[in-house]
């Protein structure tokens, strides 16, 4: 049986988000862009990184913790390198600084046709398919990847978390060959922990081999999954150690200190952040067969990859179009009753009226 949504309309939904950020300190501008951005993951089903794990997030590791900064400045890192800039972020808010770095490297890539933005002392920016889906949407190519607010990964073959989730996410725009952008994108564990307490909330089990209680012992039950694994072995164990690797070269520093603010002492406990963006004609090569030019060439590309008896595979981001679409159909953002519960718990934060369950339709 499928789960029951309700429509909640988008203004209302962003005016609580909001509320709930500058109540917490967050000037209005980043109060918006916090609402904007948890709006965007409801619209495309991204339930895990929504309003209430930003929320959370923010409460136990943000601004109530020291390792977010309510109106924080970017300063921008002097280099000799035109299409390549470095920023220390000086723990502002997340969502806000990625929405940030990700329209500065498009405008280099609009000068350059590549640009990169590096950032250090960064508080978590959530989901990154966000970032690179609005990229591709207008045309671009689009690369983030961060280290993970804590390290709660084992790496393969070990048994204590020192990696980060560590998301990669990369955006392709390819909405005239299929209708919508191909984003790949996924936390470098079997799951995000944002699954893990969503699937609490929703009363459910993780899969099989995908989180381990306190003592290492496989778990399904999210109430007693303290770490988690890496998926696909030691792929997942490469793509998590290259995240860290990136954010070292940046100026991240020990992983297992990262967020745990009662044991960084003289170190760093912040996140990085890289972003690289660039226009699709700026690595063509012009040589397509049978004359096609390259939009036609993508799509005849993804065409014969679908064809052959595959006709039923899933592209990344299908669901995530099929879920805005949805949306779009309902006329507004859908949560379950859980999540309205939950968000009821904001509003209480926020000292805004409740939602109540009745004021919203059931979406089709």
């Amino acid at each position: 049986m499928s789960e029951t949504f309700y429509v909640v309309p988008e203004e209302q939904h962003n005016a609580l988000v909001t509320a709930a950020y500058k109540k917490r300190g967050y000037s209005t501008a980043e109060a918006q862009a916090g609402a904007r951005f948890c709006a965007e993951a409801s619209r495309h089903g991204i339930r895990t990184h929504n309003a209430l794990k930003a929320l959370h997030l923010d409460h136990f590791l943000g601004s109530a913790a020291g390792g977010c900064v309510p109106k924080a400045k970017l300063e921008k890192v002097k280099l000799p390198y035109r299409a390549s800039q470095v920023w220390n972020a000086n723990r502002k808010l997340g969502q806000a600084t990625g929405y940030a770095a990700i329209e500065a490297a498009i405008k280099l890539a609009d000068k350059y046709g590549v640009g990169m933005v590096s950032v250090d002392n960064a508080f978590h920016y959530l989901w990154g398919g966000g970032y690179v889906m609005d990229a591709a949407k207008r045309g671009y190519i689009a690369y983030t990847n961060c280290t993970a607010a804590l390290a709660e990964v084992v790496p393969f073959g070990g048994k204590f978390p020192t990696l980060g989730t560590n998301p990669h996410s990369w955006g392709f725009p390819t909405t005239e060959a299929i209708g919508y952008p191909i984003v790949i994108d996924w936390a470098t564990s079997v799951v995000a922990m944002g699954r893990v307490q969503q699937l609490l909330r929703e009363g459910k089990q993780l899969p099989p081999n995908a989180a381990v209680d306190e003592t290492g012992t496989p778990t399904t039950d999210p109430a007693k999954a303290k770490y988690l694994i890496p998926f696909g072995a030691h792929k997942g164990y490469g793509l998590a150690l290259m995240n860290e690797i990136v954010g070292a070269f940046i100026g991240g520093s020990i992983p297992t200190l990262r967020n745990r603010w009662d044991k960084v002492g003289d170190d760093k406990g912040t996140c990085t952040f890289f972003f690289q963006v660039w226009k699709p004609e700026a690595m063509s090569a012009g040589a397509f067969a049978k004359g096609r030019n390259q939009a036609e060439n993508v799509k005849a590309v993804i065409a014969d990859i679908l064809g052959h008896g595959n006709e039923g595979c899933m592209l990344p981001g299908q669901l995530e179009a099929q879920a805005a679409a949805r949306c779009a159909k309902n006329g507004g953002l859908l949560f379950s009753e859980a999540e309205i519960n939950a968000f009821n718990e904001v509003a209480a934060e926020a000292r805004k009226a409740r939602w109540k369950l009745s004021d919203f339709k059931v979406a089709e």
